[in-house]
């Protein structure tokens, strides 16, 4: 089935490019680069099925976190969503993924870290790389028993050219790190029309409670049903 998305707000347009509405311009806040969160949550707020977040997506949300990762100059994401999702090399060339981790616990041997494109971000005081992999694995370190996100995104540049928009995928509790941490500049969340039960995460897990305002960007459905919203921080 070929993706395509009706957008709906700001103004009714039919058939819409993903590039250009999820690859437009974002810029460096205060040393680090922009972060932006993309998720998917049932109609009743559970981030997976079985454990997955797969059974809950379809082409266009694919083609949605596809778009988005040809915008990100970088991906993060939490150690264990690398495994449950089974991640591998991204299909970008050049595109790192940083796999967030206070204890070290990853599959060096897998295909993400084979290829160099995968790399770690612990804290200063965590234990050494795990051994088993082709090759040594980068790290980048900050904080004391768990990752400082703020101070590590701001180390990244240290790995790499400095980017300007890293994509974070979750899970959950990577997420509300990265809220507490007040790193979260934008939303992209897909609503899928079901009803799941069960116990499922919320998009952000472990923060303790705060209000902050974003702004709608845009809204858009496709023909099954889903719901694709963009949302930026309020910066007064």
């Amino acid at each position: 089935m070929i993706a395509r998305m009706r957008l709906v707000l700001p103004e009714p347009v039919a058939d819409v490019s993903l590039d250009a509405l999820y690859g437009g311009p974002r810029e460096r806040l205060g040393g680090r680069p922009w972060v932006g969160l993309c998720m998917i949550t049932s109609l009743d707020g559970s981030t997976v099925v079985d454990g997955r977040s797969g059974a809950l997506g379809n082409a266009t949300d694919t083609a949605v976190l596809g778009a988005l990762r040809r915008a990100a100059d970088l991906v993060i994401v939490g150690a264990a969503t690398v495994r449950l999702e089974r991640y591998g090399p991204p299909r970008k060339a050049g595109q790192r993924i940083g796999v967030v981790t206070s204890t070290g616990d990853v599959d060096a041997a897998s295909e993400l870290f084979a290829s160099g494109a995968g790399f770690l971000i612990m804290p200063e005081d965590g234990p050494p790389p795990p051994s088993g992999a082709s090759r040594p694995l980068e790290v980048v370190r900050a904080g004391a028993r768990r990752v400082d996100l703020a101070l590590a995104l701001r180390r990244l540049d240290e790995l790499m050219d400095p980017p300007t928009f890293v994509q974070a995928e979750g899970g959950p509790r990577l997420n509300g790190s990265l809220l507490e941490a007040d790193c979260v500049d934008e939303l992209d969340l897909t609503l899928s029309p079901a009803l799941v039960g069960g116990e499922g995460s919320r998009v952000i897990v472990g923060a303790q409670p705060k209000m902050e305002r974003y702004e709608l960007v845009h809204l858009g459905v496709d023909d099954e049903s889903y719901a694709f919203g963009r949302w930026t921080r309020r910066r007064e």
